[in-house]
């Protein structure tokens, strides 16, 4: 007969923290998921997220090509599969690269459990503690925390211009950077776009100094308007640019799919980090993916996705226009999820958060996506997740609590 013992666990070590190693030490927990647990309120309109739309999701289609891969496909598609990914899934990525003049074959791809999983990987390939990562002001906040878990030190550039003395300045005192990471499309959480003079640039400095660049493109294909620019490994076909892909924004992000597209070398690397990590990517939802694309339902369900963004965006900026007061500013993004707002310089956007809050609705702050702890008086707001009509709402209810915050200022 077993016999089961109940044990109180927080008297079972003396002093837990003493047993976490330094990197564990140095992890942080992400701002944004935090401020989702508040935002998850009914009541809340939530800005705070970088969520699709659910409606948008194609769940008849995803019925249909479930059962078939299960009619047809069973013994593979419930199987481990392989760790670079499924090969059908994996060609057609590389068929959509080659269409836009990039030199990409098969074995320059591995399929990731979604494109956090690449920046994980990226990490664990080229950072030793104390190396020194070249990111963007502001730059994605789960990128941050990742490099800061492999105890990187992070040096922000605010001004692409400013990019070439950055980098000189950091060989020039024996540190320099393991890589360059931009986010050239629809920035998060900017919304910015590198123009082609800039990306053109961002190259020609990594390779005067012989660093790599990382490229994360989650947003690329969610252009409302404008001319869609090359990509940075199209400029590149050096292989010194590693492309970070997702179909997390493209398609639905419960699949958890994304890809890393590099030099054969480090292709074969990544494999070996990501074996020790999850063996394998979830294979059924692969196997579904590759049937979206081959039974041509990818692009019409595209289209529709940057119609209904690019609608929502454009009412949020209207609502922007309408109800903010007087010194506050926000970008206008081309595509993407995100605009950036910036409060007077004097403004607090931690102390916005909390009247916000008090008004029902939520946002992240920008200075969480600084690696200088900068950016105190920004914040980013998400237009993709609400309806339209709540969108213009929540703007409202925000413009209200900056108008107290301004008022709270001048008392």
């Amino acid at each position: 007969m077993l016999i089961f013992v109940a044990i109180e666990l927080s008297t079972m070590v003396a002093n837990l923290q003493e047993h976490f190693s330094d990197s564990a030490h140095n992890m942080k927990s992400s701002a944004i998921r935090e401020l989702l647990k508040v935002s998850q309120q009914p009541e809340i309109i939530s800005f705070a997220g970088g969520l699709p739309a659910p409606d948008l999701f194609p769940v008849g289609i995803l019925k249909k090509l479930a059962m078939e891969a299960l009619e047809t496909d069973s013994a593979l598609a419930l199987q481990y599969g392989p760790t670079e990914g499924d090969k059908r899934l994996r060609e057609i990525i590389v068929e959509r690269y080659r269409r836009e003049g990039v030199a990409a074959e098969v074995k320059n791809v591995i399929i990731t459990t979604a494109s956090q999983q690449c920046i994980d990987i990226v990490a664990k390939l080229f950072l030793n503690p104390g190396d020194t990562v070249v990111c963007e002001l502001p730059s994605y906040l789960a990128a941050l925390q990742s490099f800061a878990s492999y105890r990187a030190n992070m040096v922000g550039v605010r001004h692409k211009r400013d990019l070439d003395n950055v980098v000189g300045k950091l060989v020039a005192e024996g540190r320099k950077p393991k890589f360059i990471y931009v986010i050239p499309d629809f920035q998060n959480p900017s919304g910015a776009t590198l123009s082609l003079d800039e990306r053109k640039m961002v190259l020609d400095v990594a390779r005067r100094h012989d660093v790599l660049v990382v490229e994360d493109t989650p947003y690329r294909e969610l252009r409302f308007e404008g001319e869609t620019l090359p990509a940075l490994c199209q400029l590149d076909g050096t292989g010194q640019v590693i492309t970070l892909g997702t179909f997390s924004k493209i398609f639905v992000p419960g699949f958890r799919l994304g890809w890393l597209l590099a030099h054969e070398d480090i292709i074969t690397k990544a494999i070996v980090a990501k074996q020790a990590m999850d063996l394998c990517s979830p294979v059924f939802d692969q196997k579904i993916t590759a049937r979206f694309f081959d039974q041509n339902y990818f692009e019409e369900n595209l289209k529709k996705i940057i119609a209904a963004y690019r609608e929502k965006r454009d009412g949020m900026l209207a609502a922007f226009e309408k109800y903010m007061p007087e010194g506050v500013t926000w970008t206008r993004p081309q595509g993407g999820l995100f605009l950036f707002l910036t409060l007077p310089e004097a403004l607090d956007a931690k102390d916005l958060f909390d009247l916000a809050i008090k008004e029902n609705v939520a946002f992240v702050l920008g200075e969480a996506f600084h690696c200088d702890g900068s950016g105190k008086n920004t914040l980013r707001i998400n237009f993709s997740y609400m309806s339209s009509a709540l969108n213009e709402e929540g703007v409202k209810r925000l413009a209200k609590a900056i108008r107290q915050l301004m008022g709270n200022a001048t008392n």
